[in-house]
């Protein structure tokens, strides 16, 4: 199997997506090589400042972590332990985050070997991670889909509903490529209806999703239902913090930045609305009251 790269340097590092496509080979994605590290570490750009944010220690020490607690059968319960506090290790903003070559070297040249072991497919000997993995859309590189999946769905400081979120894989297949996730308010009510137990499975959460983006084209989520103006200050803050912080706690969520919590009345009134749109919504694989009846 991919074992971790030999030659970790002290930073963190950018990998053109041209570079990083040459890293990703047939025996990469089978779990049957190692990336060349020393190699790799040659065609990288060095971040553009020296903060502390940007050692590589902590974000390997983390991948550790969730590879020794979540390994074998256990390997998607990582996500939700590890989306958090990758967040809260990193401290970016979204422009930095919007950067694909960070994310390119986070899973080349930091932790393909997480990359191998959560995302393999189980197919027996042609079992193999899907490129798209190491370098890919936001939504679906290994790493880039947990940063986003926290940053768009916790409530301020509180990671709590990233982890209720990210313990549904359908949620990184369907929410986060859409923009109506963006609206704090409605990726709060997406999770409010599963603390409910309103959805419970892949298929329903797929259909509530579907549902919620069908209805945005009609209605505005943001109007009927605002959210506060943003104020970048708690952020910037935050990130500058990082100069001085612990590494995040592993057994306790970490804190975010300190930012005002979404409108409670907002996300009660799109969590209303949205459970009337599932009711009224298709599940694949579900009986209608009339086949039940039958």
């Amino acid at each position: 199997m991919t074992d971790k790269p030999s030659h970790l340097p002290e930073r963190l590092a950018l990998l053109a997506d041209l570079n990083a496509a040459r890293y990703i080979t047939e025996g990469l994605r089978t779990g049957k090589e190692d990336v060349p590290a020393i190699a790799l570490n040659k065609v990288t750009e060095p971040l553009p400042a020296e903060e502390a944010r940007g050692a590589l220690q902590p974000v390997r020490d983390l991948v550790d972590d969730a590879m020794h607690v979540f390994g074998g059968e256990r390997v998607t319960a990582a996500d939700a332990w590890l989306a958090p506090r990758l967040h809260a290790t990193l401290r970016l903003t979204r422009r930095e985050a919007a950067d694909n070559r960070l994310w390119n070297y986070l899973a080349l040249g930091v932790a393909p070997d997480y990359v191998v072991c959560r995302h393999k497919s189980d197919k027996g000997e042609e079992s193999k991670v899907a490129a798209k993995r190491f370098r890919g859309s936001l939504d679906s590189q290994a790493f880039a889909r947990l940063w986003w999946a926290a940053e768009l769905f916790r409530n301020g400081s509180d990671y709590g509903p990233v982890v209720t979120a990210c313990g549904q894989q359908e949620m990184f297949n369907s929410a986060l490529r859409l923009s109506v996730i963006d609206h704090r308010p409605t990726a709060l009510a997406l999770v409010d209806l599963m603390v409910r137990g309103t959805v419970r499975t892949g298929r329903e959460v797929n259909a509530l999703v579907k549902a919620v983006n069908a209805s945005a084209a009609t209605i505005m989520y943001d109007v009927i239902a605002p959210d506060i103006e943003r104020d970048g200050r708690p952020l910037a803050q935050w990130i500058e913090e990082a100069e001085w912080a612990p590494a995040v706690p592993r057994k306790v969520l970490p804190e975010g930045p300190d930012e005002e919590r979404a409108p409670e009345e907002s996300v009660a009134a799109l969590a209303e609305h949205f459970a009337e749109l599932f009711a009224e919504a298709p599940v694949r694989g579900k009986k209608s009251e009339g086949d039940e009846a039958e």
